[in-house]
């Protein structure tokens, strides 16, 4: 009898210790999926809901509501302007539509920069800042980067023309505005397909800047330079060639003249006639 019990006995502690260490193995399964699953939580990026463009829209065009969709955008790369309510960009109190006023590739997002107002034109005044104003400049194929010139290019502005005055009157080439915004070419102000030699193009600008390309303009030839996508060193507006510069004409400078020697006279009459005679000088 006692050897039964001690046998049972037996089988339940190794039933038991099977169990504490299936329970064992079965804890550590639960705690490292946990840690997974935080470890997973810790890498989401946290998104908000904001509306893209389901086609690429171009200049022009008008947005609908099958334009738009709503889609998870990260936070930390949320642009400004981006729309979150529907509403926003279709107000229940009007049925006026926006106007796409720059390009937009399929799935971008929906930036108020880029579509105007409902009901607004898509003119130049929707692409004026507050505050600039819009000048056309005449171009050719010479002074127009050869046709290759789109509507949100930058450009410098460089006058040529005639500076000084009398024999000092040379002809000069100096850049007088930089980075300057091109706002339309000719009558465009969207997309413009292939290259095409300009007759205008329309810049936008300060009040004060205006006064002096109109002032340039008049009184010389203007010359446009493109700048770069992605070109941002600032230029200092002092950049200056005339025809000596570019020649290497060095001026030539007039030795001075030597002092004339100082002669000290006494005149003396000898009879009827009056003599100079040379006496050295005291002072």
């Amino acid at each position: 009898m006692r050897m039964i019990f001690g046998l049972v006995l037996l089988v339940g502690i190794a039933l038991a210790g099977g169990a504490v260490y299936l329970a064992k193995g079965q804890i550590g399964q639960y705690k490292n999926a946990i840690a997974r699953a935080e470890a997973a939580k810790s890498q989401i990026v946290p998104t908000q809901k904001i509306f893209v463009v389901n086609r690429a829209l171009k200049y022009g065009e008008k947005l609908s509501k099958d334009d738009v969709r709503i889609v998870d955008f990260p936070i930390a790369a949320l642009p400004d302007g981006h729309f979150t309510e529907l509403t926003a960009i279709f107000p229940e109190t009007t049925d006026e539509q926006r106007v796409i006023l720059r390009p937009i590739e399929k799935d971008e997002a929906l930036l108020s920069v880029k579509v105007s107002k409902p009901g607004e034109d898509a003119g130049l005044t929707s692409r004026l800042e507050r505050g600039m104003r819009a000048f056309a400049i005449s171009v050719d194929v010479s002074s127009g980067v050869s046709g290759f010139l789109r509507p949100g290019d930058r450009v410098d502005i460089y006058w040529t023309g005639r500076s000084g005055n009398g024999q000092n009157r040379l002809e000069v080439t100096k850049l007088i505005q930089s980075t300057i915004s091109l706002i339309a070419v000719d009558q465009s102000s969207g997309e413009v397909e292939g290259a095409r030699i300009a007759r205008t193009v329309t810049v936008a600008v300060t009040p004060n800047q205006v006064a002096s390309l109109a002032q340039a303009q008049s009184t010389g030839r203007l010359s446009l330079s493109l700048v770069g996508a992605g070109d941002d060193i600032v230029i200092a507006n002092n950049i200056e060639v005339n025809q000596q510069d570019l020649l290497g004409i060095v001026k030539e400078t007039k030795a001075p003249a030597a002092a004339a020697e100082k002669v000290c006279t006494i005149r003396t009459r000898r009879g009827a006639e009056v003599v100079s005679i040379p006496i050295p000088c005291t002072n």
